[in-house]
Protein backbone atom coordinates (compact mmCIF):
# COMPACT_ATOMS: atom_id res chain seq x y z
CA UNK A 1 0.00 0.00 0.00
CA UNK A 2 1.18 3.34 -0.96
CA UNK A 3 1.78 5.75 1.54
CA UNK A 4 -0.14 9.20 1.54
CA UNK A 5 1.75 12.52 1.59
CA UNK A 6 -0.67 15.55 3.12
CA UNK A 7 -0.23 18.94 1.41
CA UNK A 8 -1.87 21.97 2.80
CA UNK A 9 -3.55 24.06 -0.40
CA UNK A 10 -4.85 27.43 0.07
CA UNK A 11 -6.09 29.66 -3.12
CA UNK A 12 -7.18 33.32 -3.84
CA UNK A 13 -9.73 33.69 -6.67
CA UNK A 14 -11.24 36.77 -8.21
CA UNK A 15 -15.20 35.07 -7.59
CA UNK A 16 -16.59 31.86 -6.32
CA UNK A 17 -16.00 29.55 -9.57
CA UNK A 18 -13.10 28.90 -11.77
CA UNK A 19 -13.75 29.63 -15.21
CA UNK A 20 -16.13 32.64 -15.07
CA UNK A 21 -13.27 33.87 -12.40
CA UNK A 22 -9.75 33.51 -11.93
CA UNK A 23 -7.44 31.90 -9.90
CA UNK A 24 -5.63 34.59 -8.47
CA UNK A 25 -2.76 32.83 -6.02
CA UNK A 26 -2.09 29.10 -4.64
CA UNK A 27 0.27 28.70 -2.13
CA UNK A 28 0.53 25.19 -0.65
CA UNK A 29 3.10 22.90 1.80
CA UNK A 30 4.25 19.56 3.37
CA UNK A 31 2.19 19.59 6.33
CA UNK A 32 4.92 17.19 7.95
CA UNK A 33 7.36 19.83 6.92
CA UNK A 34 5.78 23.23 6.33
CA UNK A 35 9.10 24.74 5.29
CA UNK A 36 8.93 23.42 2.02
CA UNK A 37 6.70 25.67 0.02
CA UNK A 38 4.94 26.56 -3.34
CA UNK A 39 3.69 29.90 -4.18
CA UNK A 40 2.90 31.26 -7.63
CA UNK A 41 0.55 34.45 -8.53
CA UNK A 42 -1.01 34.20 -11.66
CA UNK A 43 -2.49 36.45 -15.10
CA UNK A 44 -6.26 36.37 -14.86
CA UNK A 45 -8.07 34.55 -17.58
CA UNK A 46 -10.85 36.64 -17.43
CA UNK A 47 -11.13 40.39 -15.83
CA UNK A 48 -14.37 39.24 -14.14
CA UNK A 49 -14.78 39.59 -10.29
CA UNK A 50 -16.71 40.06 -6.99
CA UNK A 51 -15.16 42.94 -5.22
CA UNK A 52 -15.17 41.41 -2.09
CA UNK A 53 -13.03 39.01 -3.17
CA UNK A 54 -10.33 41.26 -4.24
CA UNK A 55 -10.83 43.43 -1.47
CA UNK A 56 -10.31 40.58 0.82
CA UNK A 57 -6.87 39.32 -1.02
CA UNK A 58 -5.38 42.69 -1.57
CA UNK A 59 -4.82 41.86 -5.43
CA UNK A 60 -5.00 44.30 -8.41
CA UNK A 61 -6.44 42.12 -11.67
CA UNK A 62 -4.82 44.57 -13.67
CA UNK A 63 -1.51 43.94 -12.01
CA UNK A 64 -1.63 40.66 -12.02
CA UNK A 65 -2.44 40.85 -15.78
CA UNK A 66 1.05 42.27 -16.20
CA UNK A 67 3.30 40.45 -13.27
CA UNK A 68 1.17 37.06 -12.73
CA UNK A 69 2.44 33.92 -14.13
CA UNK A 70 0.87 32.40 -16.65
CA UNK A 71 -1.46 29.77 -15.73
CA UNK A 72 -0.41 26.56 -17.72
CA UNK A 73 3.34 27.61 -16.32
CA UNK A 74 2.11 27.94 -13.03
CA UNK A 75 0.49 24.82 -13.16
CA UNK A 76 3.10 22.73 -14.45
CA UNK A 77 5.23 24.19 -11.71
CA UNK A 78 2.77 23.07 -9.42
CA UNK A 79 2.35 19.85 -10.43
CA UNK A 80 6.58 19.31 -10.55
CA UNK A 81 6.63 20.36 -6.55
CA UNK A 82 4.22 17.83 -5.82
CA UNK A 83 5.77 15.01 -7.28
CA UNK A 84 8.87 16.56 -6.00
CA UNK A 85 7.68 16.94 -2.27
CA UNK A 86 5.62 13.75 -2.29
CA UNK A 87 7.97 11.44 -3.89
CA UNK A 88 6.94 7.76 -3.72
CA UNK A 89 3.65 8.96 -2.08
CA UNK A 90 0.08 9.66 -2.89
CA UNK A 91 -0.11 13.55 -2.81
CA UNK A 92 -3.28 14.15 -0.52
CA UNK A 93 -4.76 17.49 -1.02
CA UNK A 94 -5.86 19.42 2.94
CA UNK A 95 -7.67 22.67 2.85
CA UNK A 96 -9.67 24.68 5.53
CA UNK A 97 -12.86 24.51 3.53
CA UNK A 98 -11.25 22.31 0.70
CA UNK A 99 -13.98 22.01 -1.29
CA UNK A 100 -13.41 25.75 -2.66
CA UNK A 101 -9.97 25.48 -3.03
CA UNK A 102 -9.97 22.13 -4.75
CA UNK A 103 -12.40 23.39 -6.99
CA UNK A 104 -10.04 26.14 -8.66
CA UNK A 105 -6.96 23.74 -8.35
CA UNK A 106 -8.57 20.85 -10.21
CA UNK A 107 -10.26 23.45 -12.63
CA UNK A 108 -6.96 24.94 -13.42
CA UNK A 109 -5.01 21.55 -13.70
CA UNK A 110 -7.51 20.03 -15.63
CA UNK A 111 -8.06 23.15 -18.28
CA UNK A 112 -4.35 23.81 -18.96
CA UNK A 113 -3.41 20.18 -20.10
CA UNK A 114 -2.37 18.95 -16.74
CA UNK A 115 -3.16 16.36 -14.30
CA UNK A 116 -4.60 16.65 -11.15
CA UNK A 117 -2.10 15.08 -8.91
CA UNK A 118 -4.44 15.10 -5.73
CA UNK A 119 -7.13 13.43 -8.18
CA UNK A 120 -10.93 13.57 -7.18
CA UNK A 121 -11.21 15.18 -3.68
CA UNK A 122 -9.44 16.83 -0.47
CA UNK A 123 -9.12 16.32 3.12
CA UNK A 124 -11.44 19.05 4.25
CA UNK A 125 -9.99 20.53 8.36
CA UNK A 126 -13.40 22.13 9.08
CA UNK A 127 -14.88 18.14 8.10
CA UNK A 128 -12.30 16.50 9.74
CA UNK A 129 -12.86 18.20 13.10
CA UNK A 130 -16.41 17.60 12.89
CA UNK A 131 -15.74 14.17 12.94
CA UNK A 132 -13.29 14.15 15.36
CA UNK A 133 -15.08 16.76 17.71
CA UNK A 134 -18.62 15.41 16.95
CA UNK A 135 -19.59 19.38 16.48
CA UNK A 136 -21.65 21.01 14.08
CA UNK A 137 -20.81 22.08 10.49
CA UNK A 138 -21.05 25.88 12.26
CA UNK A 139 -18.96 25.36 14.78
CA UNK A 140 -15.72 24.64 12.10
CA UNK A 141 -15.34 28.56 11.77
CA UNK A 142 -12.00 29.36 12.61
CA UNK A 143 -12.71 32.01 15.32
CA UNK A 144 -14.92 29.49 17.27
CA UNK A 145 -12.54 26.70 17.44
CA UNK A 146 -10.65 25.88 20.17
CA UNK A 147 -7.56 27.82 20.33
CA UNK A 148 -5.03 24.89 19.40
CA UNK A 149 -6.78 24.12 16.47
CA UNK A 150 -7.37 27.89 15.15
CA UNK A 151 -4.59 28.82 12.76
CA UNK A 152 -1.81 30.88 13.79
CA UNK A 153 -1.21 33.76 12.87
CA UNK A 154 -5.15 34.40 11.87
CA UNK A 155 -5.82 33.72 8.24
CA UNK A 156 -4.82 36.33 6.29
CA UNK A 157 -5.59 35.57 2.82
CA UNK A 158 -2.63 35.04 1.08
CA UNK A 159 -2.45 31.73 0.23
CA UNK A 160 1.27 30.71 1.77
CA UNK A 161 0.89 32.08 4.55
CA UNK A 162 -2.24 30.72 5.01
CA UNK A 163 -1.30 27.16 3.51
CA UNK A 164 1.32 27.04 6.33
CA UNK A 165 -0.72 27.81 9.15
CA UNK A 166 -3.31 25.48 8.35
CA UNK A 167 -0.73 22.54 7.96
CA UNK A 168 -0.12 23.69 11.61
CA UNK A 169 -3.70 23.31 12.68
CA UNK A 170 -4.21 19.50 10.47
CA UNK A 171 -0.71 18.46 12.27
CA UNK A 172 -2.19 19.14 15.61
CA UNK A 173 -6.01 17.72 14.86
CA UNK A 174 -3.94 14.37 13.52
CA UNK A 175 -1.67 14.52 16.72
CA UNK A 176 -4.36 15.01 18.91
CA UNK A 177 -6.82 12.15 16.78
CA UNK A 178 -3.94 9.70 16.84
CA UNK A 179 -3.56 10.07 20.60
CA UNK A 180 -7.44 9.78 21.10
CA UNK A 181 -7.47 6.40 19.18
CA UNK A 182 -4.68 4.55 21.17
CA UNK A 183 -6.44 5.57 24.33
CA UNK A 184 -9.75 4.33 23.02
CA UNK A 185 -7.81 1.11 21.37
Amino acid sequence: MNSEHYISVDVEASGPVPGDYSLLAVGACSVLTPDKTFYRELKPITMAYEPAALRVSGFSLDRLAVDGEDPASAMSAFEFWIGEVAVDADPVMVGFNASFDWSFVNWYFVHFGRRNPFGIGAVDIKSYFMGFAGSSWKATRSSLLPTQYRPQPSQRHNALDDAVAQAQVFQTMLRDSRERSERLG
